[in-house]
């Protein structure tokens, strides 16, 4: 099972949000390539400035899935520009359409599902008044759903090993920020360069505390588990291709 999240074109009308960023000393891998966190991390953050810029901060808005399609990853040092958009709503939660593109060529594509909390993060609001007025053009109509896709439990078979998240990992929402999930890939891929780019989803289940985790792999797919092995999040990839011989 492969990433199902539809990565749309941009719009012919609507609101396309621009934000800069770059990749810096701290965002990158040994080879000098962008990590996967640093990514999801500029997504949240080309986000935040968008609804800000709208005047449509009120109330908190979650991640429930996440895709990232990397064509060619940010190097370091290198200029980027995210554009972000509008790509479909639903009842309590909207999709949310970026690319990363940088001056050296780098180029992300991502699609976002997040739901729309009321003030207290207690329960799914209602759309902030003027969000159809402000998004509605780029979103033309499009309605997507918020139901979960991937597997929802690791299989009694599936590989697993020990995971910590630190107080550090946690935000203002005092649980473990979304981009932080994204670590669990990088410590797969141990740093490597990834020439041929990566196209990865992740699905949130229930929100993680500092603490003991648990990471299980099968099949190539990805969970993790809290300490009583509730999964909170899990994770499919598109195949890569093979490796060419030496």
């Amino acid at each position: 099972m492969g990433p199902a999240t539809e990565l749309v074109a941009p719009p012919a009308h609507g609101r396309v949000f621009r934000h800069a960023a770059r990749a810096g000393l701290a965002d990158v891998a040994p080879p000098g390539r962008a990590r996967l966190d640093a990514i999801a991390r500029w997504l949240q953050d080309a986000a935040l400035a968008d609804v800000q810029d709208a005047g449509l901060a009120e109330g908190l808005w979650i991640v429930r899935r996440l895709r990232i399609a990397v064509a060619r990853f940010p190097a370091f040092g290198e200029e980027l520009e995210v554009a972000t958009f509008c790509s479909g709503v639903g009842r309590f939660w909207a999709e949310r359409r970026t690319t990363v593109a940088g001056a050296g060529g780098a180029r992300v594509e991502a699609g976002a599902l997040w739901v729309h909390l009321a003030a207290d993060g207690a329960r799914p609001a209602p759309m902030p008044p003027r969000f159809d007025a402000v998004y509605g053009p780029a979103a033309a109509g499009r309605r997507v759903r918020a139901r979960l896709r991937h597997p929802a439990a690791p299989p009694p078979d599936a590989e697993r090993r020990p995971w910590r998240f630190r107080a550090a990992d946690l935000d203002l929402a005092d649980h473990v920020n979304n981009a932080v999930y994204w670590q669990v890939l990088e410590e797969d891929l141990a740093g490597e360069l990834l020439p041929g780019g990566l196209d990865a989803e992740i699905e949130h289940r229930a929100p993680a505390d500092a603490g003991e985790a648990q990471l299980a792999r099968a099949d190539g797919a990805r969970w993790v588990l809290g300490a009583d092995g509730a999964v909170l999040a899990s994770f499919v990839m598109a195949p890569r291709p093979p490796r060419a011989p030496a």
